[in-house]
């Protein structure tokens, strides 16, 4: 491992890298990031909870497949896989429903969205994101329910007026290739501008065959995760089928289709009206780690299991408007959000495919103010949002077509949620050396729901109906010491009100667990202590930042053993379950650490690094438990050079091992997926590089995973990447 990093070393000095798309670099200092949330101030240097960024330089230099893969290259969190088409973002032991996902401001989180694992972040293409930002902790306050851990905030690209382009027209095309996957990727921008009119235009397609693993043994673990077998029904029959390269995760493969339309205009009278409009979907995505469920009797349990095309659609008109009520900024947010997601599975030689289908509707209201004072600035505003679920199911026989009534995975009735909540923060500094910032948000959430037939799980109740009132609040200082040390302390509480999936599905876990409803919930909340320092150098040409946390979790909704009916085992779908269910499990917590170090080796040459670890565990009466979702160890080292037309980028990302004492077997960890012990550490080298062979055209090229390493991230059902090549090349007008 040594000679390894010695020989990436010395690749970056004689080459380097950067992620950037300038021919040179001018500056040589570390600059402050600027956020792009309209809710906190711009500056992050005066903000005291931690945030990272992913500009666009650093999007387009990496040429990642899709979100959820750029977020995990980052070092800056982690991402669970269950199959290729997908990616569920981890913050702080934090997951799925306790993540909060923005897009330009809108939040993805709907009334379905579950404990689990999610996929949602692919419907957002990363061919159209100007940045992202990463709120570590509590971050309710600011966004509202669900943001236990943090939020990812996604900000798409805008139109660019004439003065910001210069030209009428302007675009480009991005394509890319990868070897890994047959990956074959295109993108097509076209920015229309005037004085005071801009539209941009972007589509793009993503096709990726079936994932190819890594070969070579991870010298931490034995060789694991291999495909031998596949199924195949041929003649109406299920049959195993040899698989002809073990290492090709047969039927792992999808497609996406993204579309983003934006309109701007700027009155006279100095308001500006914005029409945003977003569209993705895929093909069918194959659900990788159930087609490797393994039988005793039949070699592997499904013959199929796929979600549906996974559709996401955003309409939305927003207006701004500066110096209006009590001379402050003002932002009104109208939006319609659209979610499609279905599940369809056959066991194996079983001809019944079971299809279950899900729709949901989301409409938003918000008013966002802000106003400046000599020393300050004040965010304020109210939220409303309006969701509603149509939840259907049927069997289909796939020899005669014939289709039956099967139990649909949420009530098959009225469902609806409706948030309303109202918001304000106050950031000032105080003097040269010191800034603070206090808010507070309160909330009432209703939710409802009906089962309409109870035919196929009769429950004891026809109803659901919860109504809650929520709040939650933050307090944060900044002290600068010094020119080169600053020291930040923050606390800061959360809030997540249970939704429809919380409450009310039936939903087969795997390894033989069936989830069934459970209406005694209540919201979960949590309080979290941060405190940390920044280290910098007088010219700015290296930074340590370090923070330390510590979080409370109280009525924490856990998934553990229950009965139903007195019962502990259901026999659901023709096989025996252990029955278990969402309770709140009372008190748990989750500490841990993060460190990022950034520098210039030379002018050209910078060096940077990122260290993430996390611990946590459930708090019971006869001792403690570990809590899921809790990731190992992990972070990124890596140098970046650039200089005139070219940018290199060499850097090593790395996981620690998940323990098999440190899973909750009853939970997300997944650990039928593991090999015995638990998950074994693993890192991987890889190297990127960029040179502009024309004026306006630039060509992408790297390789990623050299070693071509065979491993598998904690909590995910198929394996990483092997050895990947990859090539694009990108042309601007």
């Amino acid at each position: 491992m040594k000679k390894i990093i010695i020989l990436v070393f010395t690749l970056h000095c004689l080459f380097g890298f950067s992620q950037t798309e300038k021919d040179s670099i001018k500056t040589t200092s570390l600059e402050e990031v600027i956020v792009t949330s309209n809710k906190i101030p711009k500056n992050k240097k005066i903000l005291p909870n931690q945030i990272e960024s992913i500009n666009l330089k650093q999007i387009e230099f990496q040429n990642y497949q899709s979100t959820a893969e750029m977020l995990s290259n980052s070092g800056s969190l982690f991402v669970q896989k269950s199959q290729q088409g997908g990616g569920s973002p981890a913050i702080r032991g934090f997951e799925a429903s306790r993540v909060l996902l923005l897009v330009d401001g809108f939040r993805m989180n709907n009334l379905i969205f579950r404990a689990g694992h999610l996929q949602n972040v692919i419907t957002v293409d990363e061919n159209m994101l100007e940045n992202v930002d990463i709120f570590y902790g509590p971050t309710s306050t600011i966004f509202g329910s669900d943001a236990l851990g943090g939020t990812v905030s996604m900000t798409t690209k805008s139109p660019k007026f004439l003065s910001e382009t210069k030209n009428a027209l302007s675009g480009g095309v991005n394509t890319r290739y990868s070897s890994v996957n047959n990956e074959k990727s295109i993108s097509f921008d076209l920015n229309y501008a005037t004085d005071n009119f801009a539209a941009l235009t972007i589509l793009s397609y993503n096709d990726f065959d079936d994932l190819r693993m890594g070969k070579k043994k991870n010298h931490h673990a034995d060789y694991f995760g291999e495909r031998p077998f596949y199924t195949a029904t041929i003649n109406g029959i299920d049959q195993l089928v040899e698989n002809s390269n073990k290492y090709i995760q047969k039927n792992s493969g999808y497609t996406q289709y993204n579309a983003l339309q934006k309109f701007t205009y700027k009155s006279a009278s100095g308001f500006k009206h914005s029409v945003n409009f977003q569209f993705s979907t895929t093909s069918d995505i194959p659900r990788y780690d159930r087609l490797t469920d393994v039988s005793s009797s039949t070699g592997l349990k499904n013959s199929e299991w796929y979600y549906g095309p996974q559709q996401r659609i955003l309409a939305a008109y927003t207006l701004d408007k500066e110096n209006v009520f009590l001379k402050s900024d003002l932002q009104l947010n109208f939006g319609y959000q659209n979610a499609k997601e279905s599940r369809h599975n056959r066991r194996f030689g079983n001809p019944n495919l079971q299809h279950r289908k899900e729709n949901v509707n989301m409409y938003s209201v918000s008013a966002d103010l802000h106003k400046k004072f000599n020393k300050g600035e004040l965010f304020y505003g109210i939220e409303s949002y309006f969701e509603t679920l149509s939840s259907s199911a049927y069997k289909e026989d796939i020899n005669t077509g014939e289709r039956g009534g099967i139990d649909s995975r949420y009530p098959n009735g009225d469902n609806s949620m409706f948030r309303n909540d109202l918001y304000f923060s106050y950031n000032e500094k105080s003097t040269e050396k010191t800034a603070w910032s206090t808010g507070f948000r309160i909330g009432y959430t209703t939710l409802k729901s009906t089962i309409a037939d109870d035919t196929y799980f009769p429950l004891p109740f026809s109803t659901i109906s919860q109504e809650n009132f929520t709040y939650s609040g933050t307090l944060g200082i900044t002290h600068n010491t010094s020119n080169n040390v600053t020291l930040k302390a923050n606390i800061s509480s959360g809030f997540r009100v249970p939704n429809i999936d919380d409450f009310a599905k039936v939903f087969e876990s795997g390894d033989g667990f069936l989830i069934v409803p459970n209406e005694n919930l209540h919201p979960e909340k949590t309080v979290t202590g941060d405190a940390g320092f920044v280290i910098q150098s007088n010219s700015k040409r290296f930074k340590l930042e370090h923070t330390f946390f510590y979080t409370r979790l109280y009525d924490a909704i856990i998934t553990d053993d229950f009965e139903y009916e007195g019962q502990s085992t259901i026999d659901y779908n023709g096989s025996i379950s252990q029955i278990v269910a969402n309770q709140n499990k009372g008190k748990a917590f989750i500490t841990g650490i993060s460190t990022n170090v950034r520098g210039y080796i030379f002018d050209q040459l910078q060096f940077n690094a990122s260290f993430n670890y996390t611990y946590g565990r459930i708090i019971e009466k006869d001792g403690e438990q570990p809590l899921d979702h809790i990731s190992p160890y992990y972070g990124k080292i890596g140098f970046s050079y650039s200089k005139n037309k070219m940018a290199f980028d060499a850097y090593m990302l790395y996981n620690g091992k998940k323990h098999s004492k440190d899973y909750f077997f009853n939970g997300e960890d997944n650990a039928q997926y593991a090999p015995e012990g638990g998950m074994p550490a693993w890192e991987t080298y890889n190297i990127k590089g960029s040179y502009k062979i024309f004026k306006n055209t630039r060509l992408f090229a790297g390789v990623e995973n050299i070693l071509d390493t065979q491993y598998r991230a904690f909590a995910s059902g198929i394996n990483a990447p092997g050895r990947n090549f990859y090539g694009g090349l990108k042309y601007t007008f």
